[in-house]
């Protein structure tokens, strides 16, 4: 009967050693996330039900009401859980490697290349760095966590990191940066890579907006974005199986640019419709982040009687300064319709925010 195990470690080569031993004696790994609160950690743990856990000593651990795995699993990764409660999504050890071919395709990794993972490996974001490397043999970097200079110091050519991490390390000391989490900034270095995918899709499936080899794109009538590919998760934990017809509905809407690329506008929640005007997210907060006194922000609707949702920014303010919501909407306008600015303006000592950096926005 093949297991799950649960890998309790702090990213290293230990962990590394022990993902590919679990892989050897035929059973799926588990990664916890090693941040989490006890209760909290021992509710996910519930959920996902592995067999045994393995420490960080070593020795490995049975564990009571232990849930077999599928012949050919090869992991279960807990979503974000950035809404409702997480989920495990179960990847197959043939979804795991057409992701990693397809990826380092898409790159051109060589044999001379260098992986460095500095993610949280709970998350698929740096879980997959770890799985490129394996499946192309290339030397890879372990950190126990995101360390500015360790990551500068660290030789390695290509890295993944999400936004908040690349504001901190010069991107030029790598070939390619594999960026993802959340929306990117304007203005990225040109070896910069942007990235779309989830837990569900073993990491990213659409680079720059052009989908990897394998990967099939559809906007459904209502403006969900659709993918079906080898690398889609065979189901959650709980057995079900979010696919419809092979395909991957994924929540988020999204368009087709000129170009042929995809343009993301962001989940199907986070849409604001304020006096029958559809606003995104994304575009008003890249706005307000110019304005001097913000130093982070999230943009999301607030039920009203009048406007139906109003436009409300969450703004982090820099130390010592304190922005007003005329300035900005004075800001917004510059760059958006009118009716992006925001009404109304909520002062925080910081945003909530997924370990990848994604806004929560159910927790504002």
């Amino acid at each position: 009967m093949n297991r799950l195990v649960a890998l309790d470690l702090p990213g290293g080569p230990l962990f590394v050693d022990e993902l590919q031993r679990v892989w050897a004696d035929g059973d799926a790994a588990f990664p916890v996330d090693r941040r989490l609160p006890p209760a909290a950690r021992a509710m996910l743990l519930a959920a996902m039900a592995p067999g045994a856990a393995i420490g960080t000593d070593g020795a490995e651990t049975a564990l009571d009401g232990g849930r077999p795995v599928e012949p050919g699993d090869a992991l279960v990764v807990a979503t974000s859980g950035s809404t409702g409660q997480p989920k495990g999504a179960v990847l197959t050890h043939d979804a795991v490697a057409a992701s990693a071919r397809a990826t380092n395709a898409h790159l051109g990794v060589t044999a001379h290349d260098h992986w460095l993972a500095c993610l949280p490996l709970a998350h698929i974001g740096g879980l997959s760095v770890v799985t490129r490397a394996l499946h192309a043999g290339t030397r890879l970097t372990v950190h126990p966590g995101f360390d500015a200079p360790a990551v500068e110091a660290s030789g390695a050519t290509l890295v993944s990191l999400v936004t908040t991490a690349l504001a901190r390390v010069d991107a030029a000391r790598f070939r390619t940066v594999v960026l993802g989490g959340s929306s990117a900034p304007a203005g990225l270095p040109p070896n910069v890579v942007t990235t779309y995918g989830m837990t569900e899709t073993g990491s990213g499936v659409v680079y720059d907006g052009a989908p990897l080899d394998g990967v099939d794109v559809r906007i459904d009538d209502t403006g969900q974005i659709l993918l079906r590919g080898p690398m889609l998760l065979r189901a959650y934990r709980d057995g079900t199986d979010p696919r419809v017809d092979g395909w991957f509905p994924t929540g988020d809407l999204g368009t087709w640019l000129p170009d042929g690329r995809l343009h993301v506008e962001g989940r199907a929640g986070d849409l604001i419709v304020t006096g029958g005007e559809k606003v995104w997210p994304g575009p008003v907060e890249e706005a307000l982040r110019r304005h001097p006194a913000v130093d982070d922000v999230v943009v999301a609707g607030r039920p009203d009687d009048e406007w139906g949702e109003v436009v409300t920014a969450f703004v982090v303010p820099v130390a010592g300064q304190v922005p007003t919501l005329p300035d900005l909407r004075a800001v917004a306008k510059e760059a958006l319709a009118p009716y992006c600015a925001p009404r109304a303006l909520v002062l925080l000592a910081d945003i909530p925010r997924t370990a990848l950096g994604k806004p929560r926005r159910d927790a504002l």
